[in-house]
């Protein structure tokens, strides 16, 4: 259905044609990716782990800001790595130059047979429960009817992905202004309460039970709802101008979620008190019903809008990764290929479809994302240690934006203290899911490594 392509878009059939991906991402659509797979159910669902762990609803607001800002240092990190390593690929690309094929294995293994799928198959999941509840009210959704749904819903992403990258980009606009949308019928009736006097210092939970120990805990919380200003930087090759518009596009998707999340968790606290928010289950619901009267049925459809749009970004985001790993050898040829007519990689974007769909309906998706949530921070970090190292290695490489060098050391501090968090508070999990992740090195050897494979092998491996 395609042809194989190189690094700079020509055919590898002898054809000097090109058949490239395009740089179709303008700096609208690459604030709408970032802002886009930032922003999912998290935000209207369930913002109380801060809460709980911060002990306060001052404190609470206060890690949200910080979680904003280090995620903002993580995110202009990343913006230096993306514009002096003009390679598609996110983390597997950085870490590839900085540390190696090995290393760059094992995190692409880790993405392709558990994390990326669980994490698809769990947002998809959210998207499935509250795009039917609006028609099961009062009554709970049938279980089967949202994993049915949930099923057409990723189907429906990999489609899109599969068909065209400028409606993929489009329908993310839309997707994103719809969950700025969702957040502005929070944040403007919050802010009423608030000018007329409703404030979060009402709570009688406010003062006095700030928890030091529960602080980590808290950030780790607040850095997950930040996560996705990574995702940007997966589809570098693609962005028009990306010297301009990646920095900027970064800068501007920080400042909007920071706000966006510190204005609506004000919002929810002039309505409710910290026990009442605590005790939510979704806390947007909860606030609309209080406020906004028979309109708060119209908040499941946001909600399920905004998880239809980190699926989609996600998607369009991860993809670009496994078309990045076949051009380096790391996956079969075919994942690199583009289809000739879509202009899209449709075997890099299908890839993840059978996975996500075998963990939806048999696997124990939500026990999987536990095992795997340090390994994002280890990576993460890693990537950032990566840029830090390329500083005394490789001081000559072209940096058009060069962030100082506290922030990377700031935020690599940060990922490692993550993981460390991780070791400590839950050591079965995080240690089943490293061993998930080792199970890269021994398939690195045997797919990659040896030149000279036995014969069976190698005719195996080419029917394979």
């Amino acid at each position: 259905f395609g042809h194989k392509v190189s690094q700079n878009g020509t055919l590898q059939d002898g054809d000097d044609r090109k058949v490239g991906l395009g740089k179709k991402v303008t700096l609208l659509r690459g604030i709408s990716i970032i802002i886009g797979t930032i922003i999912g159910a998290g935000i209207f669902i369930s913002p109380k782990g801060i809460l709980k762990h911060s002990g306060s609803v001052g404190m609470s607001l206060i890690v949200w800001i910080a979680c904003g800002v280090l995620s903002l240092f993580g995110a202009l990190s990343y913006a230096e790595l993306g514009t002096c390593i003009k390679k598609s690929g996110g983390h597997y690309t950085y870490i590839l130059e900085a540390f190696g094929p090995q290393m760059a294995f094992v995190r692409l293994w880790a993405d392709l047979i558990a994390i990326r799928p669980a994490a698809l198959a769990v947002i998809s999941l959210a998207f499935g429960q509250y795009i039917l509840e609006p028609l099961f009210m009062p009554c709970s959704v049938p279980p089967m009817a949202v994993k049915l749904a949930t099923a057409i819903s990723i189907t429906s992403v990999m489609y899109l992905n599969s068909m065209s990258v400028t409606w993929t980009a489009r329908i993310q606009i839309f997707l994103t202004f719809s969950k700025l949308l969702a957040i502005a019928i929070i944040i403007v009736p919050g802010m009423y309460q608030l000018f007329k006097g409703k404030t979060p210092s009402s709570s009688p939970s406010t003062l006095g039970k700030v928890q030091l120990s529960g602080m980590p805990l808290a950030f780790y919380s607040g850095m997950y709802a930040y996560a996705g200003w990574f995702y940007l930087n997966f589809v570098i090759e693609e962005v028009d101008n990306p010297e301009r518009n990646v920095p900027l596009a970064i800068c501007i998707s920080m400042a909007i979620v920071t706000c966006c999340y510190v204005l609506t968790n004000v919002a929810y606290y002039t309505v409710m008190s910290a026990e009442e928010l605590l005790a939510s289950e979704a806390v947007a619901v909860t606030f609309a019903e209080k406020l906004l009267g028979n309109f708060s049925i119209a908040v499941p459809v946001f909600v399920a809008l905004s998880c239809y749009g980190s699926m989609n970004g996600g998607t369009f985001a991860l993809s670009r990764t496994f078309y990045v790993a076949s051009r380096e050898g790391h996956l079969p040829e075919v994942l690199s290929m583009i289809h000739v007519h879509k202009h899209t990689p449709m075997a890099a974007v299908l890839i993840l479809y059978p996975m996500t769909m075998l963990q939806l309906f048999v696997g124990d998706i939500y026990s999987l994302l536990n095992f795997m949530s340090f390994l994002r921070w280890l990576f993460i970090g890693v990537v950032v240690l990566g840029l830090i190292y390329l500083r005394y290695t490789k001081p000559d490489l072209p940096r058009p934006f060069k962030v100082p060098l506290f922030i990377p050391v700031v935020f690599c501090l940060t990922c490692f203290f993550m993981v460390f968090l991780s070791l400590y508070s839950d050591p079965v999990n995080t240690g089943i899911g490293f061993a998930i992740s080792l199970t890269g090195i021994p398939a690195y050897y045997i797919f990659i490594h040896f030149n000279h494979r036995p014969k069976w092998l190698q005719r195996g491996l080419g029917k394979l």
